[in-house]
């Protein structure tokens, strides 16, 4: 199980100081939310503020484009310091190409589903992926809340990855919280975006240690 907070919840007039702190607590990954207000209705990071803050960071830094045309952004996600590239199924017609063109450019390539969006629509490429997103909440704003429904996504991808020995992992991102992340760690998901429960607690650190205890109560029933 490992932590991404999302930084599209964090103060930006204080990131560094954020990133420190969530880093110190424990997370291993940095989800960064890259909107052009297209795909969504939202405007958010480019690839300078990824480039700003990859000096103080040794996280991964976990690039999520909720954008049209993903392929445009992948050269310059790739010098800002990127280390994995999440594209949306529904955003180009190019899914494979587009994998491909990350991969080739040294970054981990990952795709993402919305919450209406079938598994189904992955098959073709799920040999090739290093990461599927299950998107638990409709893109675009932080703070919605989770949709049970898509642990039956979660479960699906699983039972994949079992049946046909493929070795991408599952992250899951909308509405996490401590009974969210243990539903999803039950159904099998390996990485868990936390926005809000993080950043927006009076002690980030506390809800990471909370994220994280989800793992080991399902390890003391085991």
């Amino acid at each position: 199980m490992k932590i991404a907070p999302s930084i599209l919840s964090a103060d930006f007039a204080h990131l560094q100081q954020d990133i420190t702190l969530v880093e110190q607590a424990g997370a291993e990954w940095l989800h960064i939310d890259v909107m052009d207000g297209h795909f969504v209705p939202n405007l958010t990071f480019g690839t300078g503020v990824i480039k700003a803050i990859r000096p103080h960071s040794n996280l991964v830094f976990d690039c999520h484009m909720m954008v049209e045309h993903p392929e445009h952004y992948i050269a310059d996600l790739a010098a800002a310091g990127a280390d994995s590239v999440t594209i949306h199924v529904e955003s180009t017609p190019h899914l494979h190409s587009v994998l491909q063109q990350i991969q080739k450019a040294g970054m981990k390539a990952a795709v993402a589903i919305n919450p209406a969006t079938p598994v189904s629509a992955l098959h073709p490429i799920l040999s090739m992926v290093d990461m599927v997103l299950v998107m638990t909440v409709n893109p675009g704003f932080g703070g919605q809340q989770f949709i049970p429904e898509t642990l039956a996504k979660i479960h699906e991808l699983n039972m994949i990855r079992s049946a046909q020995q493929l070795d991408f992992v599952i992250e899951v991102d909308g509405g996490i919280k401590p009974d969210t992340a243990k539903r999803c760690l039950d159904e099998g998901a390996d990485i868990f975006v936390a926005g809000s429960y993080v950043f927006g607690a009076p002690d980030p650190a506390e809800a990471i240690a909370n994220l994280k205890a989800a793992e080991q109560a399902g390890d003391n029933r085991a």
